[in-house]
Protein backbone atom coordinates (compact mmCIF):
# COMPACT_ATOMS: atom_id res chain seq x y z
CA UNK A 1 0.00 0.00 0.00
CA UNK A 2 1.46 3.53 -0.84
CA UNK A 3 -1.34 5.74 -0.22
CA UNK A 4 -1.22 7.35 3.36
CA UNK A 5 -4.07 6.89 5.66
CA UNK A 6 -6.02 10.22 6.34
CA UNK A 7 -7.71 9.21 9.77
CA UNK A 8 -11.00 10.86 10.50
CA UNK A 9 -10.92 9.81 14.03
CA UNK A 10 -7.32 11.33 14.92
CA UNK A 11 -8.67 14.82 13.19
CA UNK A 12 -12.26 14.48 14.63
CA UNK A 13 -10.98 14.03 18.58
CA UNK A 14 -8.58 17.03 17.98
CA UNK A 15 -11.24 19.21 16.56
CA UNK A 16 -13.78 18.23 19.90
CA UNK A 17 -10.85 19.27 21.75
CA UNK A 18 -10.98 22.58 20.47
CA UNK A 19 -15.11 22.58 20.31
CA UNK A 20 -14.77 21.58 24.01
CA UNK A 21 -12.60 24.66 24.98
CA UNK A 22 -14.76 27.17 22.67
CA UNK A 23 -18.36 26.01 24.13
CA UNK A 24 -16.66 26.58 27.96
CA UNK A 25 -15.76 29.78 26.73
CA UNK A 26 -19.09 30.56 25.97
CA UNK A 27 -20.50 29.23 29.03
CA UNK A 28 -18.44 31.37 31.20
CA UNK A 29 -19.53 34.38 28.58
CA UNK A 30 -23.02 33.72 28.49
CA UNK A 31 -24.43 31.83 31.85
CA UNK A 32 -25.34 28.58 29.64
CA UNK A 33 -24.05 26.04 27.61
CA UNK A 34 -24.58 26.23 23.51
CA UNK A 35 -27.27 24.09 22.94
CA UNK A 36 -28.59 21.36 20.01
CA UNK A 37 -32.02 20.01 20.10
CA UNK A 38 -32.40 17.04 17.96
CA UNK A 39 -36.03 15.99 17.20
CA UNK A 40 -36.66 12.08 16.00
CA UNK A 41 -39.59 10.97 14.72
CA UNK A 42 -40.78 7.49 14.00
CA UNK A 43 -38.45 4.38 14.82
CA UNK A 44 -35.57 4.34 11.83
CA UNK A 45 -32.66 1.43 14.02
CA UNK A 46 -30.06 4.13 11.39
CA UNK A 47 -31.64 7.20 12.92
CA UNK A 48 -31.46 5.59 16.71
CA UNK A 49 -27.45 5.22 16.41
CA UNK A 50 -26.72 8.71 14.14
CA UNK A 51 -28.93 10.52 17.46
CA UNK A 52 -27.54 8.49 20.03
CA UNK A 53 -24.15 9.67 18.88
CA UNK A 54 -24.85 13.06 18.48
CA UNK A 55 -25.94 12.56 22.31
CA UNK A 56 -23.02 11.98 23.07
CA UNK A 57 -20.88 13.69 21.14
CA UNK A 58 -22.56 16.51 22.72
CA UNK A 59 -22.16 15.70 26.46
CA UNK A 60 -18.64 15.31 25.57
CA UNK A 61 -18.16 18.74 24.12
CA UNK A 62 -20.17 20.72 26.45
CA UNK A 63 -22.86 21.36 24.30
CA UNK A 64 -26.09 21.08 26.17
CA UNK A 65 -28.30 18.46 24.27
CA UNK A 66 -32.64 17.74 23.69
CA UNK A 67 -34.01 14.88 22.07
CA UNK A 68 -37.36 15.66 21.37
CA UNK A 69 -39.16 11.65 20.10
CA UNK A 70 -42.11 11.64 18.37
CA UNK A 71 -44.04 8.59 16.77
CA UNK A 72 -43.69 7.61 13.26
CA UNK A 73 -47.29 8.66 12.89
CA UNK A 74 -46.96 11.69 13.98
CA UNK A 75 -49.00 14.61 11.75
CA UNK A 76 -47.05 17.47 9.81
CA UNK A 77 -49.05 20.56 11.90
CA UNK A 78 -47.24 18.25 14.64
CA UNK A 79 -43.98 18.31 13.94
CA UNK A 80 -44.03 21.90 12.18
CA UNK A 81 -45.29 23.14 15.65
CA UNK A 82 -42.37 21.65 17.86
CA UNK A 83 -40.02 23.24 15.05
CA UNK A 84 -41.69 26.64 15.53
CA UNK A 85 -41.39 26.08 19.13
CA UNK A 86 -37.49 25.00 19.10
CA UNK A 87 -37.06 28.63 16.78
CA UNK A 88 -38.43 30.67 19.25
CA UNK A 89 -36.38 28.80 22.38
CA UNK A 90 -33.53 30.97 23.35
CA UNK A 91 -31.91 28.32 24.70
CA UNK A 92 -31.88 26.34 21.48
CA UNK A 93 -29.05 27.63 19.64
CA UNK A 94 -28.74 24.59 16.69
CA UNK A 95 -31.67 22.46 15.72
CA UNK A 96 -31.85 19.69 13.42
CA UNK A 97 -34.32 17.03 12.22
CA UNK A 98 -33.01 13.39 12.04
CA UNK A 99 -33.58 12.55 8.51
CA UNK A 100 -35.32 10.18 6.67
CA UNK A 101 -38.78 11.24 8.44
CA UNK A 102 -41.59 8.85 8.50
CA UNK A 103 -43.74 8.17 5.32
CA UNK A 104 -46.09 10.48 4.28
CA UNK A 105 -44.37 13.67 5.95
CA UNK A 106 -42.59 16.43 2.97
CA UNK A 107 -39.12 16.19 4.12
CA UNK A 108 -38.97 19.62 2.35
CA UNK A 109 -41.31 21.96 3.44
CA UNK A 110 -40.75 20.79 6.99
CA UNK A 111 -36.92 21.45 6.82
CA UNK A 112 -38.16 24.58 5.05
CA UNK A 113 -39.47 25.43 8.46
CA UNK A 114 -36.22 25.34 10.35
CA UNK A 115 -35.19 28.83 11.04
CA UNK A 116 -31.18 29.47 9.14
CA UNK A 117 -29.47 30.54 11.99
CA UNK A 118 -30.35 27.23 13.48
CA UNK A 119 -30.02 25.39 10.77
CA UNK A 120 -26.74 23.11 12.28
CA UNK A 121 -27.61 20.72 9.05
CA UNK A 122 -27.00 22.99 6.93
CA UNK A 123 -30.06 21.57 4.42
CA UNK A 124 -32.18 24.94 4.00
CA UNK A 125 -32.33 27.27 1.12
CA UNK A 126 -31.29 30.11 2.77
CA UNK A 127 -27.72 28.47 4.10
CA UNK A 128 -27.53 26.81 0.47
CA UNK A 129 -28.54 29.79 -1.71
CA UNK A 130 -25.63 31.84 1.09
CA UNK A 131 -22.93 28.85 0.22
CA UNK A 132 -23.57 29.37 -3.80
CA UNK A 133 -23.06 33.28 -3.10
CA UNK A 134 -19.99 32.84 -0.96
CA UNK A 135 -21.73 34.65 1.76
CA UNK A 136 -21.17 33.46 5.55
CA UNK A 137 -23.49 30.21 6.59
CA UNK A 138 -23.83 26.93 7.76
CA UNK A 139 -22.08 24.75 5.39
CA UNK A 140 -23.79 20.97 5.40
CA UNK A 141 -21.89 18.74 7.60
CA UNK A 142 -20.15 15.93 5.59
CA UNK A 143 -18.92 18.34 3.17
CA UNK A 144 -17.09 20.68 5.66
CA UNK A 145 -15.40 17.42 6.89
CA UNK A 146 -14.42 16.09 4.11
CA UNK A 147 -12.60 19.89 3.75
CA UNK A 148 -10.89 19.73 7.09
CA UNK A 149 -9.80 16.03 5.94
CA UNK A 150 -8.25 17.41 2.71
CA UNK A 151 -6.56 20.14 4.61
CA UNK A 152 -4.79 17.51 7.01
CA UNK A 153 -2.56 16.02 4.26
CA UNK A 154 -0.34 19.63 3.66
CA UNK A 155 -1.20 19.79 0.43
CA UNK A 156 -2.93 22.74 -1.09
CA UNK A 157 -6.00 22.86 -2.47
CA UNK A 158 -5.89 26.03 -4.51
CA UNK A 159 -5.02 25.50 -7.77
CA UNK A 160 -5.59 21.94 -8.30
CA UNK A 161 -8.11 19.53 -10.24
CA UNK A 162 -11.20 18.02 -7.70
CA UNK A 163 -13.39 15.98 -9.25
CA UNK A 164 -16.50 15.05 -6.95
CA UNK A 165 -18.33 12.14 -7.98
CA UNK A 166 -22.21 12.31 -6.91
CA UNK A 167 -24.61 15.58 -7.14
CA UNK A 168 -27.15 15.29 -4.08
CA UNK A 169 -27.74 18.23 -2.44
CA UNK A 170 -26.49 17.16 1.30
CA UNK A 171 -22.92 16.30 0.14
CA UNK A 172 -22.00 16.36 -3.82
CA UNK A 173 -22.88 20.11 -4.71
CA UNK A 174 -21.97 21.43 -0.96
CA UNK A 175 -18.72 19.74 -1.38
CA UNK A 176 -18.04 21.23 -4.74
CA UNK A 177 -18.69 24.73 -3.33
CA UNK A 178 -16.84 24.41 -0.73
CA UNK A 179 -13.89 23.13 -3.03
CA UNK A 180 -14.55 26.21 -5.57
CA UNK A 181 -14.71 28.27 -2.28
CA UNK A 182 -10.99 26.91 -1.85
CA UNK A 183 -9.77 27.93 -5.11
CA UNK A 184 -9.87 24.25 -6.66
CA UNK A 185 -10.75 23.94 -10.59
CA UNK A 186 -13.61 21.60 -9.72
CA UNK A 187 -15.83 19.20 -12.11
CA UNK A 188 -18.83 17.12 -10.92
CA UNK A 189 -19.93 14.02 -12.59
CA UNK A 190 -23.20 11.84 -11.90
CA UNK A 191 -25.30 8.94 -13.48
CA UNK A 192 -25.31 10.49 -16.89
CA UNK A 193 -21.31 11.35 -17.22
CA UNK A 194 -19.84 9.88 -20.50
CA UNK A 195 -16.36 7.95 -19.85
CA UNK A 196 -16.22 8.63 -16.03
CA UNK A 197 -12.63 6.88 -15.60
CA UNK A 198 -11.46 9.56 -18.31
CA UNK A 199 -12.42 12.56 -15.44
CA UNK A 200 -11.44 10.76 -12.70
CA UNK A 201 -7.97 10.34 -13.91
CA UNK A 202 -7.74 13.82 -13.88
CA UNK A 203 -8.44 14.58 -10.67
CA UNK A 204 -5.93 15.52 -7.72
CA UNK A 205 -8.91 15.44 -5.25
CA UNK A 206 -11.39 12.65 -5.61
CA UNK A 207 -14.17 12.76 -3.64
CA UNK A 208 -16.31 9.79 -3.96
CA UNK A 209 -20.18 10.18 -2.77
CA UNK A 210 -22.32 7.77 -5.13
CA UNK A 211 -23.60 5.27 -2.83
CA UNK A 212 -22.13 1.95 -4.19
CA UNK A 213 -19.64 -0.27 -3.26
CA UNK A 214 -16.54 -0.07 -4.52
CA UNK A 215 -17.80 2.43 -7.10
CA UNK A 216 -14.52 4.13 -7.51
CA UNK A 217 -11.49 1.38 -8.82
CA UNK A 218 -8.07 1.57 -8.59
CA UNK A 219 -7.73 2.11 -12.60
CA UNK A 220 -10.22 5.36 -12.14
CA UNK A 221 -6.97 7.38 -9.76
CA UNK A 222 -4.31 9.79 -10.82
CA UNK A 223 -1.26 8.59 -9.61
CA UNK A 224 -0.86 10.50 -6.04
CA UNK A 225 -4.42 11.89 -5.81
CA UNK A 226 -6.05 13.10 -2.34
CA UNK A 227 -8.65 10.37 -2.49
CA UNK A 228 -12.13 11.07 -0.15
CA UNK A 229 -14.53 8.21 0.36
CA UNK A 230 -18.09 9.09 1.59
CA UNK A 231 -19.15 5.77 0.91
CA UNK A 232 -21.26 3.96 4.10
CA UNK A 233 -22.41 0.80 2.21
CA UNK A 234 -23.91 -2.01 4.26
CA UNK A 235 -23.16 -5.40 2.77
CA UNK A 236 -23.61 -8.74 4.83
CA UNK A 237 -22.88 -7.19 7.98
CA UNK A 238 -19.78 -5.08 7.04
CA UNK A 239 -19.12 -1.39 5.98
CA UNK A 240 -17.72 -0.71 2.70
CA UNK A 241 -17.01 2.73 1.21
CA UNK A 242 -17.67 4.17 -2.49
CA UNK A 243 -13.97 3.67 -3.45
CA UNK A 244 -12.34 -0.20 -3.94
CA UNK A 245 -9.49 0.67 -0.94
CA UNK A 246 -7.24 -1.70 -1.68
CA UNK A 247 -6.83 -1.40 -5.64
CA UNK A 248 -6.90 2.42 -4.81
CA UNK A 249 -4.06 2.84 -2.16
CA UNK A 250 -1.78 1.45 -4.39
CA UNK A 251 -2.15 4.48 -6.57
CA UNK A 252 -3.55 7.27 -4.43
CA UNK A 253 -1.14 9.60 -2.59
CA UNK A 254 -3.84 10.14 0.78
CA UNK A 255 -7.22 8.08 1.23
CA UNK A 256 -9.83 8.01 3.49
CA UNK A 257 -10.66 4.58 5.09
CA UNK A 258 -14.24 2.89 5.81
CA UNK A 259 -15.21 3.42 8.62
CA UNK A 260 -12.65 5.85 10.17
CA UNK A 261 -12.80 8.43 7.54
CA UNK A 262 -15.54 11.08 6.94
CA UNK A 263 -17.63 9.67 8.96
CA UNK A 264 -16.40 10.83 12.70
CA UNK A 265 -16.07 13.98 10.78
CA UNK A 266 -19.61 14.70 10.07
CA UNK A 267 -21.18 14.92 13.60
CA UNK A 268 -17.99 16.69 14.48
CA UNK A 269 -18.91 19.84 12.23
CA UNK A 270 -22.67 19.46 13.48
CA UNK A 271 -20.92 20.29 16.52
CA UNK A 272 -18.60 23.04 15.45
CA UNK A 273 -21.91 24.07 13.63
CA UNK A 274 -24.06 24.37 16.83
CA UNK A 275 -21.08 26.55 18.69
CA UNK A 276 -21.10 28.70 15.58
CA UNK A 277 -24.65 29.25 15.90
CA UNK A 278 -24.41 30.15 19.45
CA UNK A 279 -21.69 32.65 18.88
CA UNK A 280 -23.59 34.22 15.93
CA UNK A 281 -27.15 34.72 17.90
CA UNK A 282 -25.41 35.63 21.01
CA UNK A 283 -23.81 39.10 19.08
Amino acid sequence: MKARIIDGKLVSERLRGEIKAEAARFLAAHGRPPGLAVILAGEDPASEIYVKNKITACESTGIKSVLHRLPACVTEAELVGLIESANRDETVDGLLVQLPLPKGLDEKRILSRVSPDKDVDGFHAVNAGNLLLGNPCLAACTPSGIIELIKETGLPIAGKNAVVVGRSNIVGKPAALLLLQQNATVTICHSRTADLKSVTKTADILVAAVGIKAFITGDMIKPGAVVIDVGMNRFEGKLYGDVCFAEAAETAGFITPVPGGVGPMTITMLLKNTLKAAFARAK
